[in-house]
C-alpha cells in the first residue's frame, strides 16, 4: 500500500516463536504512535521456521508485495534482506555487532537503506559469566549453549571464550543446532563436570526457552540467560539490555522513515538501560542460594 494514510512493514525472522517476544511488542509502540491496523498501517510477515534456507525466496515475495519497510529481528534475515532490496528501507533489532556481520558501515553512519538497534548480548557475555562466578564463587567451569549456524550466538560464544580467560575459567561447548538435541546436549555437559550455564541467544534457544529452562532444573545448572522471556520461562537469572527499549526506539525509527527519513541517516543506535533478574523460585529448584551481595544488585527479584 501506498500513501500517507496506509503504509505497510514487512517482517521477516527465522521462526514465528520470535514474534510473541518481539514483533507484538513493536506494534504496541507503533500504536502509541498512532498507527493503527488495517486503517494506515498493514503487517506482512514471514517466518522461515529455522530452514535459513527459505530467507532469500521470503524475502523476495515482500520485495515484490512492495512494502514500505522491512523489520527484522535477526541478523541471518538482515543480511538476505540487503542481498534483496538497495532501495527498501531495512530496520532491525539484532544481539550482535552489525558492523562485523556485515550489516552497516557504521554505527554512526549505517550507509545504504538499512538501520536500526543493536542489544550488545555479544559485548555483555563476559558480564554474565561474571555474574555466575559471583553466585557461585568456587566455580570453575562453565558451559555455553550456542549454535553454529547462527552468526550472533556463534559471536557470542567466541566472546565468552575471550572473557572466561580473564575469569579463571574454563568452558565446555555445548554446540547445538536442532532442538532434539538439547536433552543429548545437556547429559554431556554435566558429564564433563560443568557446574553451570551460559546461554547464548538465537532464534532456536528463544523459540525453547521452556525447554532449556526445564532442563537446567533437571540437571541442577545454574544458568544465566540473554533475555527476560527464560526467567518468564523459568530460568534462573538474566542480565542485559531493558527488554522494551529496543522496539520502543524501533518503532520510533520505522515512523520517521514512514514519514520521509532515509536509514542512511539515522545511526544504529545501542540501549541505554541494562536489567539483572533473579528467580528465586528456580535456585530453590536446585538448591542454589543467591549469596546477598548478588541479591542486592538485582533490579528484580522473583521469590
Amino acid at each position: 500500500m501506498a500513501g500517507l494514510g496506509a503504509r505497510s512493514a514487512a517482517t521477516v525472522s527465522g521462526r514465528e516463536a520470535v514474534r510473541a517476544t518481539g514483533i507484538e511488542a513493536l506494534r504496541r509502540e507503533l500504536r502509541a504512535l498512532g498507527y493503527v491496523e488495517g486503517k494506515n498501517i498493514a503487517f506482512e510477515s514471514r517466518y522461515a521456521e529455522d530452514k535459513l534456507d527459505r530467507l532469500p525466496a521470503l524475502a523476495d515475495e515482500l520485495v515484490r508485495l512492495k512494502v514500505d519497510v522491512f523489520l527484522t529481528p535477526n541478523i541471518s534475515a538482515g543480511l538476505v534482506l540487503k542481498n534483496a532490496t538497495g532501495t527498501i528501507p531495512i530496520v532491525f533489532v539484532i544481539s550482535a555487532d552489525p558492523i562485523a556481520a556485515g550489516l552497516v558501515d557504521s554505527l554512526a553512519r549505517p550507509g545504504g537503506n538499512i538501520t536500526g538497534f543493536t542489544t550488545i548480548t555479544v559485548e555483555l557475555a563476559g558480564k554474565r559469566l561474571e555474574l555466575l562466578k559471583e553466585t557461585i564463587p568456587k566455580l570453575s567451569r562453565v558451559a555455553v549453549l550456542w549454535n553454529p549456524q547462527d552468526p550472533g550466538s556463534t559471536a557470542e560464544w567466541r566472546e565468552s571464550q575471550l572473557a572466561a580467560r580473564e575469569l579463571a575459567l574454563q568452558l565446555y561447548s555445548m554446540e547445538v543446532s536442532s532442538a532434539d538435541k538439547y536433552e543429548g546436549a545437556f547429559k554431556e555437559a554435566t558429564k564433563a563436570r560443568s557446574a553451570a550455564l551460559a546461554v547464548t541467544q538465537s532464534a532456536l534457544t528463544l523459540s525453547y526457552r521452556k525447554q532449556i529452562a526445564d532442563l537446567t532444573t533437571k540437571n541442577r545448572l545454574p544458568a544465566i540467560y540473554p533475555r527476560g522471556d527464560f526467567v518468564d520461562s523459568g530460568g534462573l537469572m538474566y542480565y542485559g539490555a531493558d527488554q522494551a527499549e529496543p522496539y520502543r526506539r524501533a518503532a520510533s525509527m520505522i515512523d520517521k522513515i514512514l514519514k520521509g527519513a532515509k536509514p542512511a541517516d539515522l545511526p544504529v543506535e545501542q540501549p541505554k538501560k541494562f536489567e539483572f533478574i533473579i528467580n528465586l523460585k528456580a535456585a530453590t529448584q536446585i538448591g542454589l542460594t543467591i549469596p546477598p551481595n548478588v541479591l542486592a544488585r538485582a533490579d528484580k527479584v522473583i521469590k
